[in-house]
């Protein structure tokens, strides 16, 4: 599948976001190809989706078209400015690039971490768009409830602590600007990376790609994003995804989305396929591309190739817009 950069979206604000889209190899007559949206996590960018979006077409056996971008603050995108830097703010990115670069089409979102949290936004502040065009979910490593489950792998009074040093720390890192003094450092800081976001099996190359990826991210979206993901609660929103296909994977061994995080996702959404993948971190589509890539090729088959809604989930919608209704009044 070849690879065609385009021109930066400019969005609302002003400020242009950077991806890499992958147009389908073969299309068929008087049908649109789905269009899997991939949004990666907290300082890292669109070269997280090398695997899926190198095995995708072949596994899947049909037309696809691929789309990952990178984040606000991430990658080749634009840096934040503090006050952007919000997971209310990636939602409506989330709407404004569909928008502009998949205006037609049935569109599956798969989200990793931070990018998984984005799509719960964009269903929340976009219910109309979400309902429209999205017909399956795949949610990896992420959490419905913030970083309140969040372990690092210590117990949970540590844990707690850490979760606050994390904050007051963030603090500071996002008045930093868009400065990387931390690249240099990050063949010191690897051991730690290794150990915080990998489970038991380690490549070299993963971490090595991993420290690359985090290495390229500013201080100020480091920073920044933080605070939004501590106060991050979208329990409610899942409804909104009720009937739909949806995928949710975690890693047995994951210290930053625990499996209890994946479990209340599922919960929500009984009829989503949860996959606990055994001894493995957070960086699912790093250390097991085969599972990760093989949930978005079965949430796709499940959809089919209807482009509208159930009145199931329609309802579901609906259900989203009362809640959001009753407490802004």
């Amino acid at each position: 599948m070849g690879t065609v950069a385009f021109t930066p979206v400019r969005v609302k604000d002003g400020a242009q976001l950077y991806g890499v889209f992958h147009p389908a190899a073969a299309k068929v007559p008087g049908q649109r190809p789905v269009t899997v949206v991939l949004l990666h996590g907290w300082t890292l960018d669109n070269r997280l989706w090398r695997q899926q979006i190198a095995d995708l077409p072949e596994r899947l056996g049909a037309p696809v078209q691929i789309l990952a971008f990178d984040l606000r603050g991430h990658g080749r995108s634009d840096a934040t400015r503090g006050s952007d830097a919000t997971l209310e703010q990636l939602g409506d990115d989330l709407a404004e690039v569909i928008q502009q670069l998949v205006p037609r089409g049935p569109i599956v979102l798969c989200g990793h971490s931070l990018g998984g949290m984005a799509i719960m936004e964009y269903a929340h502040r976009h219910a109309a768009s979400f309902a429209r065009r999205v017909v399956g979910i795949v949610l990896v490593s992420t959490s419905a409830e913030g970083s309140s489950r969040t372990s690092y792998g210590l117990s949970p009074r540590l844990a707690r602590v850490m979760r606050v040093l994390e904050v007051q720390g963030a603090g500071l890192l996002a008045r930093s600007g868009a400065w990387r003094p931390h690249r240099r450092l990050m063949p010191l800081l690897a051991p730690g990376v290794r150990w915080l976001v990998f489970g038991h099996r380690v490549d070299t190359s993963w971490v090595a790609l991993t420290a690359s990826m985090v290495g390229n991210a500013p201080l100020c979206a480091i920073g920044g994003f933080r605070p939004s993901v501590d106060l991050h609660h979208r329990v409610e929103t899942l409804a909104a995804m009720r009937g739909l296909p949806v995928a949710v994977l975690v890693g047995s061994a994951d210290r930053l989305t625990p499996p209890a995080c994946a479990e209340t996702i599922a919960r929500e959404l009984p009829d989503a396929e949860l996959r606990v993948c055994d001894e493995a971190g957070h960086m699912l589509p790093i250390e097991r591309p085969d599972s990760v890539t093989d949930a978005i090729v079965s949430v796709i088959r499940r959809a089919g190739p209807r482009s509208r809604r159930t009145p199931r989930q329609r309802a579901a919608v609906k259900a989203v817009k009362a809640v959001k209704a009753l407490k802004s009044g």
